[in-house]
C-alpha cells in the first residue's frame, strides 16, 4: 500500500484555508516529502503526521512557494532529536540554495545530502520503489516526478514443487536470490511469474502541458496536477507565467490514462475551485479539485479495500471537508 497526503494546495502564497502545495508519500516505512514552502509543518501537524521520519525530499523549483519552509522544518527535525540523514533531491543549483537556506539552520544532529538532478530525466532507486524526475516546462528550471512501487510476479508454488525445492529456501528465491543446492543452481526466475502491475503517483505543478508529462504520468494510479487557474478567462495569463488551467490538467489526465486526477496548486484569488469542474469532469470523469489534506491508500491490483465503514475508507471521504470551508 502507498499512502498518499496532499498537504497543501496552494500556489503562490499561504492563506489562511489553503497551504502552500505539498505533498507527502508513505511506503514500507519510507516517508517522502515533495516541495516544502511556507506552512508545510502545519499541515503535517493538522494531518497527524510527524516530520522526524521523512527520509526524502524532493524539490520541484526554487521558487519560494515550493521551498521557503525547508529551514523550520529541518529545525524541527533537529529538536526532535532525529539522527538518521536527510536525502534531498532537485534541480541544478540545489546545494547552493540549501546552504543559502540553512545559515538560519546551521546545526543539525543529523547529516543532510543534496542529490542535483542530471538532464531532463533521471531515476533514483530504493528499496522496493524508485522516484523518477522528468523536466516541465516552467519560467526556471522544473521538475515532475513519479514515485513508481514495482510488484514481483507471484511464487508459482507447482513450479518449486517439481525442482524439488525444500520448502525452507522458498522464500530466499522470492525476494531475488540466487541458490546453489547440491550442486545445481536456482533462480529466482524458475519460481516467479512475470511481474506484476506496481503503483504510481505522479505529482507536477509550476508548468505548461508538455508531452514529456504525458509518457510520464501514464497510467498512473494518481496524477497530481497544477490547475493554476480555472476560469476560461485566464487562459492567455496561463500561457504567460507558464502555469497550467482546469482544462489542460483534465487533457493531460485523459491522454496519460491515469485513474485518478488531483487538481493543486491554485490561484489566491482561485477561493471556489470546485466552481469550475464541471468542463474538466467533461473531459476528465475521475477529476477532483482536492483540498488540503487529501488523502489516499493506493492499494495493488487484488489487494483488499479498506471496508466502508474503516478509518481508510472514511479518510478520503472526510478530506474534501477541511480548511476551505472557512472561505464560504
Amino acid at each position: 500500500m502507498l499512502e498518499v497526503c496532499l498537504l497543501g494546495t496552494g500556489g503562490m502564497m499561504p492563506l489562511p484555508y489553503r497551504w502552500l502545495t505539498s505533498m507527502m508519500a508513505r511506503y514500507n516505512g519510507k516517508s517522502i516529502l515533495i516541495d516544502c514552502g511556507e506552512g508545510t509543518q502545519i499541515a503535517l501537524k493538522e494531518k497527524g503526521w510527524s516530520p522526524k521520519p521523512i527520509d526524502i525530499i524532493c524539490f520541484t523549483h526554487f521558487h519560494a512557494d515550493h521551498i521557503s519552509g525547508l529551514p523550520g522544518m529541518l529545525l524541527t527535525m533537529g529538536n526532535a532529536e532525529r539522527t538518521e540523514p536527510l536525502l534531498l533531491i532537485g534541480p541544478k543549483g540545489l546545494t547552493k540554495t540549501v546552504s543559502a537556506l540553512r545559515v538560519i539552520a546551521p546545526e543539525l544532529p543529523f547529516p543532510v545530502t543534496c542529490v542535483e538532478i542530471e538532464g531532463s530525466e533521471q531515476r533514483f532507486a530504493f528499496e522496493g520503489f524508485y522516484i523518477e524526475a522528468f523536466r516541465v516546462n516552467h519560467n526556471v528550471t522544473c521538475y515532475g516526478y513519479s514515485i513508481v512501487v514495482e510488484r514481483a510476479g507471484k511464487f508459482q508454488l507447482e513450479k518449486a514443487e517439481s525442482l524439488g525445492i525444500e520448502k525452507r529456501y522458498w522464500n530466499r528465491l522470492q525476494k531475488g536470490e540466487t541458490l546453489t543446492l547440491d550442486g545445481k543452481v536456482y533462480t529466482p526466475d524458475m519460481v516467479m511469474g512475470g511481474a506484476r502491475k506496481g503503483l504510481k503517483v505522479t505529482y507536477c505543478t509550476d508548468t505548461r502541458p508538455t508531452e514529456g508529462i504525458v509518457e510520464h504520468a501514464a497510467d498512473a494510479d494518481l496524477f497530481i496536477c497544477e490547475g493554476m487557474y480555472g476560469e476560461p478567462d485566464k487562459q492567455e495569463k496561463a500561457k504567460e507565467y507558464k502555469h497550467m488551467t482546469f482544462l489542460e490538467a483534465a487533457n493531460l489526465a485523459k491522454r496519460a490514462g491515469v485513474r485518478k486526477l488531483w487538481l493543486t496548486h491554485y490561484s489566491p484569488s482561485l477561493v471556489r475551485p470546485e466552481d469550475f469542474m464541471g468542463g474538466v469532469r467533461k473531459i476528465f470523469p475521475g477529476a477532483v479539485a482536492a483540498k488540503d489534506g487529501r488523502t489516499v491508500d493506493l492499494l495493488f491490483d487484488g489487494e483488499d479495500a479498506p471496508s466502508e465503514g474503516s478509518a481508510e475508507c472514511a479518510a478520503e471521504k472526510a478530506a474534501d471537508s477541511g480548511k476551505e470551508q472557512d472561505s464560504k
